[in-house]
């Protein structure tokens, strides 16, 4: 396959007023600020001879200087069809895809921004464009951009995930060991194992829920004897398992979230890292102080547990471990119940509007496992629950694209947007120990 050609070289901007300084010399693409505030603008790059289905590694490198702030001022793009060089609007009926580039750091003052990308059907010509922009001072010096044909990578597989609960309140009664949650749970994962899933996830502390007992009394090893019968439920079916337990972990004890492998190892363990108010917050269980992210060959997986859901970062954090999947252990959500004293009520409005909202801020699959039984569910990156537990079945089944192609209105891709617009530097306020938010008012 030959490698596409560059056509034509020129500057862009959407407005006179806001077109930085370009200069070309030879092989090198000068943009610098031009003193105002809205400066924005660089340089527009055409290639023909792309064609449609194909993969090509896109390359542009830049040096730069002065600039406070360059990941807001620095930006490339990629767009599979023609872009006048005096316009920043896409259309998606002149452009069917557009993508970023992503910058790596190369060194101190240098960033290379560089992508795989497969060419939309149809797709005879390749525009990109280098930005600076949002400052009044700096400098950036850019080499020729390169598109090199590369072997098409292969697409992720689908992967067929399971929530395994049980119905509402078939245990009631029932239950007064961890026995009798093992024998309860163990043959409900092998009916779902048997349809040929590839993960399975259980809910909160399904070892030891609704055994009474104090924590530090009811917590068991992990690997150990109470959790053997499931690593080989995920050894014989060559599957991964999510086993929600008590974990005893020397003088300490965590409410965790055990990922058994295929071969029915620990593949990881997550700690609950915000513990529930009015009893499991003084209950001798320690907190959690990190969100690992579970690297498998169905994908990249991380977890909440139940608290955890109801502060927006414990999500964000394992979208920006750059997971597939959350999977979500939970018994309920004090959101979705009644904003009163009395017994608890739960909301299928709020619990739905919960969780969908955590799935598309970052851009991944929310696998929920409600002890209970109803709520639980499988939600996509698009938000669109894929299955849902009244609480009239065991278990619930459903089929993720890794490899889904969505895209915004105007042919972005969803994923892209959602991570690339970021700005970490505006949000100090985030990670302050000493900010409580609304109870800074003096209300309070």
């Amino acid at each position: 396959m030959s490698n596409p050609v560059l056509k034509s070289l020129q500057p862009w901007a959407p407005h006179p007023k806001a077109a930085p300084l370009t200069e070309r010399s030879g092989d090198t693409l000068a943009v610098a600020a031009n003193g105002t505030r809205t400066c924005v603008g660089g340089w527009q790059a055409e290639f023909e001879g792309t064609r449609g289905r194909k993969a090509y590694r896109v390359t542009w490198e830049v040096r730069y200087q002065d600039l406070d702030h360059e990941r807001d001022s620095l930006r490339c793009k990629a767009f599979w069809g023609e872009m006048s060089p005096d316009d920043a609007t896409v259309r998606s009926s002149t452009v069917p895809a557009w993508d970023y580039l992503v910058p790596h750091r190369v060194s101190k003052d240098t960033l290379r921004f560089t992508r795989i990308l497969v060419a939309p059907k149809g797709a005879r010509q390749l525009t990109l464009r280098c930005s600076f922009r949002w400052s009044t001072k700096g400098e950036s010096t850019w080499l020729l951009p390169v598109v090199d044909p590369v072997d098409r990578p292969e697409s992720p597989r689908p992967v067929k995930v399971a929530v395994v609960t049980g119905k509402a309140d078939a245990r009631r009664g029932k239950i007064s060991s961890i026995q009798d949650n093992i024998d309860y749970y163990a043959p409900l994962c092998e009916a779902a194992c048997a349809k040929g899933v590839d993960l399975v996830v259980l809910p909160e502390i399904a070892l030891q829920w609704q055994v009474q007992g104090s924590p530090i009394d009811l917590a068991v090893e992990l690997p150990g004897p109470e959790t053997e019968v499931f690593a080989e439920i995920a050894r014989k079916h060559s599957n991964f398992l999510l086993l929600g337990l008590i974990e005893r972990d020397g003088d300490a004890v965590h409410n965790t979230a055990a990922l058994l492998g295929p071969d029915g190892e620990l593949e990881g363990r997550y700690h609950k890292v915000h513990l529930a108010v009015g009893g499991e917050s003084e209950s001798g269980i320690l907190p959690g102080q990190d969100f690992p992210m579970f690297d498998t060959v169905i994908g990249r997986m991380g977890c909440n547990i139940c608290m955890d859901s109801s502060a927006a970062e414990s999500s964000r954090m394992v979208g920006l471990s750059g997971a597939d999947f959350l999977l979500l252990p939970i018994m309920g959500d004090h959101r979705a119940s009644r904003w009163s004293p009395g017994s608890p009520l739960f909301s299928e409005d709020r619990w739905k509007a919960i969780m969908r909202t955590r799935a598309m801020d970052n851009q991944l699959c929310m696998v929920v496992a409600r002890n209970y039984g109803p709520g639980s569910c499988i939600i996509d990156r698009k938000g669109e629950i894929l299955a849902w537990n009244e609480g009239d079945r065991d278990h619930i089944i459903a089929t993720v694209e890794l490899e889904d192609g969505y895209r915004t209105w105007n042919s972005g891709c969803f994923r892209e947007v959602n991570w690339m617009q970021r700005r970490p530097h505006v949000y100090n306020a985030y990670v302050d120990e000493e900010n409580k938010g609304s109870l800074l008012s003096g209300v309070y």
